[in-house]
This record gives C-alpha cells, structure tokens and sequence, in this order.
C-alpha cells in the first residue's frame, strides 16, 4: 500500500521540538565572549549546562558541544560565526540547533554538517551563508527531521542526500530557503517515505527541488523564482527513477503546489521517473521549457495555469521506453504545446487558453 504523509503533521511536529531557537534550557550551547585584553578579537564558549567544555574557534566550540550531549539532548548555537573549510557532525538521536548564522567555506565532497548513519537527528533550525560544497550533507538516516532551514550562499548546495552511499527512510523537511546556491537548494537520492512542507528558491543556478531514486514523498510548495535560468534544470525536476515504487509507478509523489517564475525549466520529469501527482501548477516566463516530460510513467498534472514562456513538451528518448500514462489538465496561454512521439496509453489533455497545440488526439 502507497504510505503518504500529512504535511501539516510534519509542521507540527517539527514546531513541537522547540517552540523558539534556543528556548528553554539546552543541554549544550554555544556563545560569543569578547576578548578585552591583548587587543580585539572574540572568542567562543561551549558549555554542556553550567559547565565549560571548551573555549576557543567557532567550529570546535559548536563540535565540542554537539560532542558533549547525549542521545535524546539539545544543543543549541546561539553565537555567529564561521566555521571556515570544516565540517561539522551531528550524532544518533541529537536535536541541534542553529540560532546564530553558521558561515562556511568550500570542503571538497562534504557537508559544512554532516549526519551519517545516524538516526533521529533533529536540526529544526539553521541558518547558513558563505561558500559551500554541501551545505548539509546526509546518508544513512532514519528518523531525520530538519525545520526552518534557511540558506544565503555565495556557492554550492544547500542540502544534499548522496547518491552512493547508504539510503535513507522517514524524512521530514519543514521550510527550505534557499538563496543564491549555483547548485541545487535540495538535491535527494535514496529515501522512502520523504515530507517536505515547502522549498522556496530564488536566484538559484540549478534545481529548487530535484528529487531523484525516491519513493513515498508528499511535498507542500516548491517555489522558484529565476531557477535553472540558462541550463536543463529546473524549479522541480525528477529524474534516475524517482517514483519507481516495487517496479511500478503508482501514485506515490505527491506535490500540491509548483509555482516558478523566469529561470529555466518550470516542472521537469525525466529518465524513468513517475508515479507523480502534481496539484497545481503556477508557470511563468520560464526561459526553458515550462513543463517537459521525457520518458515519464503516470504524471498526473491536476490543474493552475502556464503563462508565456518555454513550450510544454511531451517527449521520449530511444533509450528507455516511451512516456505513458500521463494526464495534463490547464489553463497554458502565450506559448506552445507540443507532444512528440504520441505517448503510450494515450495522454489525457484537458486544456484551455490560447497555447497553439500540436497534441496527438
């Protein structure tokens, strides 16, 4: 049976962890002292409850608190500071949050943090800025739940879930904003059961969202504003089998809403994805296509509107089977649609506006 989830639960539960960052009485956190003798400067002071465990850099301070708490405890990083090229992990069953901005540097293949293997980790709060490979890097979870997550880089990728490493289960995402990445804001490999409240991306250089090798996912918004532009990403891709669920694609992503402005691609399936339920869509201006689905198996877009922009495309590469199953129902003006070859099954068209329309029928 298809499991889905309930995206206001996930909001609810996420808000339950700390009602506000750094409420309460962490176990651990992590504060700024300024140094007034020998010249200016500041250093940063990780305490596990009244009880110093470390003074000095920013990253050992955060690592040295994270390190202190046990399974089921808190920290929570209430000074701002840079963590320079360095990584920081995050272990089994800790809740850690970030109330200061965490400012970062490019470490070649790795996450400014890092959970792995690890499971229940919670981060329901984190902003980050700087230049970064990942911004958060994750493999080999169970049990992860990140909240209000907010990213303003310089370079890099805002979340990543790796391709080749261990594959995740129950994962829950609140709100992802993203800013400036020339990467991806989320880029998802190997999770079942996946919930994400919204991504909002903009100025992005490739995908708001990319989902990829997924199953079980309920999405609430993804919403980009000039995302992709100049390049075959898009606001919301799918791509290397997402919804391919015990060898089928049957329902079981499901997004209520895409809304993308400008950039490149609007909504973009490919290399045997499907199993996709798309709410409602709300496209405009976009430099590439607005909606392209190549090789795609039981797409369903329910209705909204596409306004100017890229053509809405249905198409097959040689190398995999021809689209099937796919049902488009909207309101597209200002542009083309264009079906090549006839998908399989026969695509359920229900349109409106004044697209000129070269469909098979």
């Amino acid at each position: 049976m298809v499991h889905l989830f309930n995206v206001a639960a996930a909001l609810a539960l996420m808000s339950s962890v700390s009602a506000q960052c750094g409420s309460g009485t962490p176990d651990a956190t992590v504060t700024v002292r300024i140094n007034t003798v020998f010249g200016s400067g500041s250093s940063f002071v990780a305490k596990k409850g009244s009880s110093t465990v470390y003074t000095g850099d920013y990253r050992t301070a955060i690592q040295r608190a994270v390190d202190s708490i046990a399974s089921g405890q808190r920290v929570a990083v209430m000074a701002s500071g840079s963590i320079g090229a360095g990584t920081i992990t995050i272990q089994a069953g800790k809740t850690f949050e970030g109330c200061g901005t965490i400012n970062a540097a490019i470490n070649s293949g790795r996450g400014a943090i890092e959970v792995t293997n690890a499971a229940n980790v919670k981060i329901p709060y984190l902003t980050m800025t700087g230049s970064v490979y990942f911004g958060l890097r994750f493999s080999g979870t169970t049990g992860l739940t990140l909240g209000d997550i907010t990213f303003d880089l310089t370079a890099g990728m805002g979340i990543r879930f790796d391709r080749d490493r261990a594959a995740n289960s129950n994962v829950k995402i609140g709100t992802v904003t993203c800013k400036r990445a020339s990467s991806h804001c989320v880029e998802t490999f190997n999770i079942d059961k996946l919930e994400i409240g919204s991504v909002i991306a903009r100025n992005v250089g490739e995908c708001g969202l990319l989902l990829q090798t997924v199953t079980n996912v309920k999405v609430g918004l993804v919403d980009g504003d000039n995302v992709a532009a100049g390049n075959g990403y898009a606001t919301l891709r799918f791509a290397n089998q997402a919804g391919k669920l015990n060898g089928g694609y049957a329902t079981n992503i499901v997004v209520d809403k895409v809304k993308s402005r400008g950039g490149g691609r609007g909504v973009f399936c490919v290399s045997e994805s499907g199993g996709v339920q798309i709410g409602s869509i709300d496209l405009a201006n976009n430099g590439n296509n607005a909606i392209l689905l190549e090789n795609c198996y039981n797409v369903n877009i329910k209705g909204g509107t596409v306004n100017g922009g890229g053509e809405v495309r249905l198409a097959a590469r040689t190398e995999f089977a021809n689209s099937k199953d796919i049902a488009i129902t909207a309101k597209i003006d200002g542009t083309t649609v264009r079906e090549s070859p006839c998908t399989a099954n026969k695509t359920k068209w229900t349109l409106t506006g004044n697209a000129s329309k070269n469909i098979c029928t």
